[in-house]
């Protein structure tokens, strides 16, 4: 094999919405989102093995490597295409567990991009996407590797085109299990479905988040950020939470934000992506 390593990058993303419209018989919620990439991300090392071995080479607080995303991404790969390869994975985490920045996915999705490129397995996008959906409903989208109107249970991706704004991310201090928010008996599941028509022609996007109300509901921190980034624009959560942004035009508008965050909150910037860090190593 020519190449044995790859230093990777797992980026966050943003939904700028997300409606819930329905639920399946599995018990699974269908969706509409804007996903939105940004330049915020964990860092992952990949060494090829010729032992089949497959192994994190460092320890992440509260999770057991067996669970991790990344060995289980890496473990389905072998078991699909019967390779003989195995993998040494070094996991930098940044993005904060249970903040909707979809962090365990996205490293998921750069496991799956890395390995089938030094493995040299030969899937396609198509072929990557859908093992990634045995991972978690998000996968896809980081291997789509676009900004994307996603339907289904966010698996149904079309590309959008989306404003170069930067990003006031605000981490309110807790954790929030996505389970919890979906079985919660107050979530509406009826939002009525829209046309991504609809949401690529508004200009504004002034569109709201179904998960919101619940999360702020269960957890005051994430209602006080909003309530406290709102001062400056269309804050919102994203995903099922705990983190909340607030769109800007440019970065001094957001550098001027972020100078005013309390220091009771871990906050950053960032910028939006058009595209993944690692689309040109995925065979279309």
């Amino acid at each position: 094999m020519s190449i044995s390593h790859l230093h990777c990058s797992a980026p966050a993303k943003l939904n700028l919405f997300l409606h819930v419209t329905g639920r399946r018989a599995d018990g699974y919620h269908l969706l509409q989102t804007a996903f939105q990439l940004i330049d915020r991300s964990d860092t992952l090392e990949v060494h090829s093995r010729a032992d089949g071995a497959i192994r994190r080479t460092n320890t992440i607080i509260g999770v057991e490597e067996q669970n991790d995303l990344i060995i289980r991404a890496a473990r389905l790969l072998q078991t699909h295409t019967k390779s003989r390869f195995g993998a040494d994975l070094t996991l930098h985490k940044l993005l904060p567990m249970g903040g909707g920045l979809g962090g365990g996915s996205s490293d998921a999705a750069s496991t799956l991009i890395a390995l089938n490129h030094l493995w040299q397995c030969g899937l396609n996008r198509k072929e990557l996407m859908e093992l990634g959906l045995q991972l978690g409903a998000d996968v896809p989208f980081f291997i789509f590797g676009r900004n994307a109107f996603a339907e289904g249970i966010g698996e149904k991706l079309q590309e959008i085109k989306t404003p170069e704004d930067w990003f006031v991310v605000i981490e309110p201090g807790v954790q929030v299990p996505t389970p919890a928010i979906f079985s919660a008996k107050e979530l509406t599941r009826d939002t009525k479905p829209i046309r991504i028509t609809d949401f690529s022609s508004t200009t504004k996007m002034n569109w709201k988040n179904d998960l919101q109300s619940v999360a702020c509901a269960l957890y005051p921190e994430v209602k006080k950020a909003i309530h406290w980034l709102k001062t400056f624009g269309d804050a919102k959560m994203t995903g099922s939470g705990a983190c909340v942004f607030c769109a800007f035009p440019d970065e001094n508008s957001a550098e001027n934000v972020l100078r005013q965050v309390p220091d009771s909150w871990i906050s950053w910037k960032a910028k939006a992506l058009s595209k993944h860090p690692m689309d040109h190593l995925v065979q279309t």
